[in-house]
């Protein structure tokens, strides 16, 4: 005897839903809030494909400083035109997906209805979750084969996707870690346990990504950067005495102060954001952690300027249901397109040597 589904979503339907749970994926997504269109963005994201020699990709434009000095007086300008260095990064696409499946009439205590609003919300949290995971790694230059906190991941999807080739460790002139009190070049094995971040590496951090001219996100007619970095690492500088100067007597006492809020921290323009995902070595075992034996905890902390990551977004998620056993039991399933990409150039200020355009990694002990 034929029958009808009375719980079935028209094509329609199955679009809002999907949309709602992009809506409450990119709501619940870390990294949405840094996300925009333009190359001012820290993380730029691309919505339409470029038409290339070898097919349809995502392509990220990244245009260099001119470095010429221009024309004197009334000499010829014709011909004295400088080229503008651009490149081009190609962002390479691949798909995820996930699904849950009820137990079937008896056992299941919801209805259809519920059951849908349930799968919506956990499968847009674990959406946002795995793009924040990925965007962390990422900027980090660490591979997907690892988590974000060191260990090493046991279900291959990660390494297995298009971009997870493309994630590149830190470039040379762009990678440095805390050695005291001061920074020197980038280098895991040397990192001691005691090498904590303070108020002062804040003072070098900021000269440096000045001077390697990493471009800088502007807001009001000033330069910023912005710091991504391990709670750890925000209780370490909430404890420093001059960081506690800088916050409490630089910024206005009132309760949006965020020394006292919790809040985002800004210190001499550089915004400090915390977040449990950037990557870490927590998970890791000894000796596959850093120092000189393995056994130091650290993090890598990313401070990130215009185009420091970029992203090929096609779109919300396709939403897909399915009855299983005669309809006694329910299934739903997501796809999302997407992929992610550190951008690299040839650096006009180093000789030409490709660097990370948008970022410079600090290597710190927690």
């Amino acid at each position: 005897m034929a029958s009808t589904n009375f719980a079935a979503l028209t094509a329609d339907q199955k679009l809002v839903w999907s949309r709602k749970l992009w809506q409450d994926a990119r709501d619940a997504m870390f990294i949405n809030r840094f996300m925009g269109t333009e190359q001012s963005s820290i993380i730029q994201r691309i919505t339409e494909l470029t038409k290339t020699e070898k097919g349809t990709e995502a392509i990220i434009h990244l245009v260099a400083d001119l470095v010429g000095d221009g024309v004197q007086g009334d000499n010829a300008r014709e011909g004295a035109e400088e080229a503008m260095q651009s490149y081009n990064e190609k962002i390479q696409l691949d798909l995820i997906s996930h699904g849950v499946k009820n137990t079937g009439k008896l056992s299941d205590q919801k209805t259809v209805i519920d059951f849908r609003t349930q799968s919506r919300d956990k499968l847009a949290y674990w959406l946002a979750n795995r793009m924040d995971q990925l965007a962390f790694l990422t900027l980090a230059g660490i591979a997907y084969s690892f988590t974000n906190n060191g260990a090493a991941r046991v279900d291959p999807t990660f390494p297995a996707l298009s971009f997870a080739a493309d994630v590149s460790a830190p470039s040379a002139n762009r990678h440095l870690r805390v050695d005291g009190a001061g920074l020197s070049a980038g280098n895991t094995a040397l990192l001691t346990a005691t090498d904590t971040l303070t108020y002062a590496h804040i003072v070098d951090i900021m000269t440096e990504a000045k001077v390697r001219y990493i471009k800088p996100l502007m807001s009001g007619g000033k330069e910023f950067y912005m710091a991504f970095v391990r709670p750890e690492v925000l209780a370490q500088l909430k404890k420093d005495p001059d960081y506690q100067r800088a916050v409490v007597t630089g910024l206005p006492r009132e309760m949006n102060n965020p020394f006292f809020s919790g809040a985002i921290t800004t210190v001499d323009g550089l915004v400090i954001h915390d977040h449990r995902l950037v990557y870490n070595t927590k998970g890791a075992v000894a000796p596959n952690k850093w120092g000189a034996a393995g056994d130091v905890d650290g993090t890598r902390v990313s401070v990130c300027g215009s185009q420091a990551l970029g992203m090929v977004d096609l779109g919300a998620p396709e939403w897909a249901e399915e009855d299983f056993e005669y309809k006694s039991q329910y299934g739903i399933n997501i796809d999302k397109m997407f992929g992610f990409v550190k951008p690299k150039f040839g650096d006009i200020y180093s000789g030409g040597a490709v660097e990370d355009f948008g970022v410079l990694t600090v290597d710190v002990a927690i």
